[in-house]
């Protein structure tokens, strides 16, 4: 009974602090904190009027902390995600990043560690060194917090070696741009997102401290398929963002040199001492590769870490609004924001900069299903009680365990790149966030898509993990992209649902770089060659009844870029460069063709 008298208590006082305006609550105060080179970040700091000790929880962000001036309070902070911190009184710091908005200094898109005097390490040390002298009320314990780019700096936080920095939570955190996340995936632009994000994010040199960054306008009109067909070739789009520095410096990196490889974070995740919430979302667009990947990076980097997973089936930051749907999908209240905040993140904080709760409050990884829609616990990803089964792609069309007998079979598809395969079924000026779980019955008919099925499933069979891909072909060209997706086929029962082909993952490979990525090769036209590669990881149950498909395809427009189809600089390269390639895929005893899936 006191227990349960305490708990409505403590509710009836988060109810009357939720029903006072914000300004009553707190302070806010607003500084430029000097870095160690002089260079001085523009930082908020919410305070609590209350007294006591309070944890400082720190959000360092590219897109600005407005709005600004003493007397204005984020709308988040009546009724959104950071309210739940404000309900709980913490100190809450809001940071423009070194060259944007009120911070003065020169922006770098993922500043490498190491370049220079000062980084991004650095920057995050003298914040967190700064606030906890200067800010009065505060525990000495610090956190870190942010989704997307934000996740970035909140990573960068928790490596900067401070020893206040007790707890971090990056969430779909920006890792490695040219092996995953949104401007690359396995080598290939990500067209409409990498144009329309690095257009926004377009920092001029010579910044000076303002309200609102200069925006360049950028019209997809009447729809991105139409505008990027109009704008063929990568030079004519180089021509169109210009002046962009950042784009520019990618037609200079067209391979994963060491350009690339100081950018992607997962090489400093040593010896990381703050514990560690990773968060991300199966279905996200933008940064899905992200989560898992910066996981596994400190898990076999920084074993002593502790070291948390939290994965749903969200799209791209969805976990910090409603998050139980998506497109035609609703994954349930178990799925939603709310819980997520209350079941994870707050239960992490409360431990880690207050003592509060339980010791190691959460397992160490919580991935949700879809398809059956629930969550799941293990000790550590890719699970180790998942078994690997293998699918043979075969002549016949369909999926199967056994392995091809055949002397020799195939199946081949001309890819014409004045015709790409869509990602959609229509278009508008920008690229929705449905598109990953998109029914792919609009492709029926289309040549250069060609699809395996299995026979419908007797039990639920629950995949987690990547795809492992393992294609053998052929090209009548000298180069190509593969794309292969893993589609839920629903079965055809006259239900609202019937005949529904559910985009569970799809994932691009481009063909010059099978056998590494920093160094690029041609193929010899008519030869077989193997090209290996896994997609981003899935969690999704295929019920009974249901089968699973895989379809291969050598475009996905305007998602990723067009290729030529010839071992040839596309950053370069002229619209009569583009050719038809006649792709030859094997399924036969000495090249069998196959994915390997991961099945609890």
């Amino acid at each position: 009974m006191r227990r349960y008298l305490l708990l409505l208590w403590s509710l009836l006082l988060t109810a009357v602090a939720a029903a006072q305006p914000v300004s009553d609550l707190y302070f806010k105060t607003e500084h430029d904190i000097p870095m160690r080179d002089g260079v001085r970040l523009h930082t908020t700091v919410y305070r609590p009027k209350a007294r006591g000790k309070a944890p400082i929880l720190i959000f360092r962000t590219p897109y600005g902390t407005g709005p600004y001036g003493a007397d204005a309070f984020p709308g988040s902070f009546t009724k959104g995600y950071l309210r739940n911190y404000i309900d709980r009184g913490y100190i809450i710091v809001q940071q423009d990043v070194r060259g944007r908005y009120m911070s003065e200094g020169e922006f770098m898109h993922i500043r490498p560690a190491g370049e220079g005097s000062t980084d991004e390490l650095t920057d995050s040390y003298d914040t967190v060194e700064w606030l906890v002298e200067n800010v009065p009320g505060n525990n000495g314990r610090v956190g870190f917090a942010g989704s997307s780019y934000p996740g970035f700096y909140a990573l960068m936080g928790g490596l900067c070696g401070h020893p206040a920095v007790k707890a971090i939570s990056p969430q779909a955190p920006v890792t490695d741009w040219y092996m995953g996340d949104d401007v690359h995936h396995n080598g290939v632009l990500m067209l409409t997102d990498a144009v329309r994000f690095l257009n926004s994010m377009n920092t001029p040199a010579g910044h000076t401290p303002c309200e609102r960054m200069p925006k360049r306008s950028l019209s997809m009109k009447p729809d991105e398929y139409t505008f990027f067909r109009e704008h063929a070739t990568l030079s004519e789009l180089t021509a169109l963002l210009a002046p962009n520095a950042f784009w520019e410096e990618l037609a200079s990196h067209p391979d994963y040199d060491t350009w690339w490889q100081q950018r992607d974070t997962r090489r400093l995740c040593h010896d990381v001492a703050p514990a560690v919430l990773v968060v991300g979302g199966t279905f996200d667009a933008e940064d899905c590769y992200g989560a898992w990947n910066l996981y596994r990076a400190i898990a076999s980097q920084s074993p002593a870490t502790t070291l948390h997973l939290v994965v749903g089936p969200w799209a791209h930051g969805a976990w910090l609004g409603d998050g139980r749907r998506l497109g035609d999908y609703d994954f349930g209240e178990e799925a939603s924001g709310d819980r997520y905040v209350e079941r994870f993140e707050l239960p992490f904080f409360e431990y880690y900069l207050r003592d509060r709760g339980d010791a190691d409050p959460l397992p160490a990884v919580s991935v949700f299903s879809s398809g059956d829609n629930r969550w799941h616990t293990f000790g550590e990803w890719t699970p180790t009680q998942s078994e690997p089964l293998t699918l043979y792609l075969c002549a016949d069309g369909r999926l199967s365990p056994e392995r091809p007998a055949d002397h020799k079979a195939s199946t081949s598809y001309l890819s014409d790149p004045s015709d790409p395969v869509p990602y959609l079924e229509s278009f508008t000026t920008y690229r929705p966030k449905e598109y990953m779980v998109a029914d792919q019955r609009f492709l029926a008919g289309r040549d250069d898509v060609v699809t395996f099925v299995s026979e419908p499933l007797s039990e639920a069979l629950t995949l987690v993990g990547p795809v492992d891909v393992d294609l053998r072909v052929s090209l009548s060209t000298t180069d190509a992209d593969f794309v292969v997706k893993l589609v839920d086929l629903f079965p055809e029962d006259g239900s609202e649902t019937s005949g529904r082909q559910m985009l569970i993952r799809g994932e691009v490979m481009r063909g010059r770089y099978r056998n590494g990525f920093s160094t690029p090769e041609a193929f010899t036209p008519g030869r077989p060659e193997s090209v290996r590669f896994h997609t981003t990881d899935i969690a999704h149950t295929f019920l009974p009844g249901h089968r699973l498909m895989i379809q291969v395809q050598s475009s996905w427009f305007p998602l990723m870029e067009r290729h030529p189809q010839q071992f040839i600089d596309l950053w370069h390269c002229s619209e009569e460069d583009f050719v038809p390639c006649r792709v030859t895929l094997h399924h036969d005893r000495r090249n069998p063709s196959s994915v390997t899936v991961h099945k609890l």
